[in-house]
């Protein structure tokens, strides 16, 4: 079976959709989520109220501030990290080493890193610099909200650490003027309102350092899973690795589990695979134990559920 992948990962929906299932059989490992994040549903649920008003980011813009230790004027809060890229590269322009995340500008201008490096996911050695850091992941990696550069700005999500994507909320940190001259380019109501009103909640589950403790150690069992059964594994301080095998995520397309494919950040042949729940890994290892990890997938149109 060969489903095309979507330029960004998470591509779970569409492939349920194509396959006439639910969203819930399928094991997305395309997008890197935290693992050990509280269940957001029952906050949601209970501010489910903020629908029937007009959105209003004071208090979430407060919250975050407090969470990240920063003053409030250096903040401003936007609708998932792909905002707030987009916000500062239509300010500032950018530039970047490839590969490196999709989103950010490629022209002239500041330079851009993601802290850790997406695809590879290592973090970025102290001497490194970069005008602009995307921290969406540094927080799962390193226990810490931000590396603090002094003079740079840092994009960021909160969606990957709270695992909801779909709630889109994101951040800059940055000098006073350049937030102020950011925050005249936001659209009005940027911030949805359901999540103006859940992010206080949302934020006091956050722990830091337990969830970076259970990526590390779901890492290196996700790496000993894949090791073991033959497959090649980069080294990586993210909460996913990449596997240089042609091929593999149509295999793994068969057991309903979506891997990301990296041909996007110019890294054919080799996959990112996030690091899963418990449950998620027991799957990943009986679909692994039905692959030749030195061959290449064969056209197929099998199933396997």
């Amino acid at each position: 079976m060969s489903l095309a992948p979507g330029p960004h990962g998470g591509d779970g929906a569409a492939v349920a959709r194509a396959l006439g299932v639910a969203v819930d059989e399928v094991l997305d490992l395309s997008m890197s989520m935290n693992p050990a994040a509280a269940d957001p549903l029952p906050i949601l649920a209970a501010h489910l109220e903020a629908l029937g008003r007009y959105p209003d980011a004071r208090d979430a813009h407060r919250a975050l501030a407090g969470a990240l230790d920063v003053a409030p004027e250096r903040l401003l809060v936007t609708n998932g990290g792909a905002e707030a890229i987009a916000l500062v590269a239509a300010a500032r322009g950018g530039s970047v080493v490839e590969p490196e995340f999709a989103l950010h500008p490629r022209g002239t201008g500041p330079r851009w890193r993601s802290n850790p490096h997406n695809p590879t996911g290592l973090l970025a050695g102290p001497d490194e610099r970069a005008d602009v850091w995307d921290e969406a992941f540094y927080p799962l990696a390193t226990g810490r909200w931000t590396r603090g550069d002094a003079d740079c700005v840092v994009v960021g999500s909160l969606t990957k650490l709270l695992a909801c994507p779909g709630l889109r909320v994101g951040y800059v940190l940055a000098d006073p003027d350049l937030i102020d001259e950011l925050r005249r380019s936001q659209p009005a109501w940027s911030l949805n309102g359901l999540a103006c009103a859940a992010l206080p909640d949302l934020l006091d589950t956050v722990d830091l350092a337990r969830s970076a403790a259970a990526v590390a150690e779901g890492r290196a069992a996700l790496s000993a899973l894949l090791a073991a059964d033959g497959f090649a594994v980069r080294p990586s301080q993210a909460n996913w690795v990449l596997v240089d095998r042609p091929g593999l995520r149509d295999e793994l397309l068969r057991a309903r589990i979506v891997v990301r494919d990296c041909a996007s950040f110019g890294l054919p042949g080799t996959v990112r695979i996030a690091v899963p729940p418990p449950r998620g890994l027991e799957r990943l290892a009986r679909a692994l134990a039905r692959i030749d990890p030195t061959a290449p997938a064969s056209p197929s149109t099998e199933e396997d559920s």
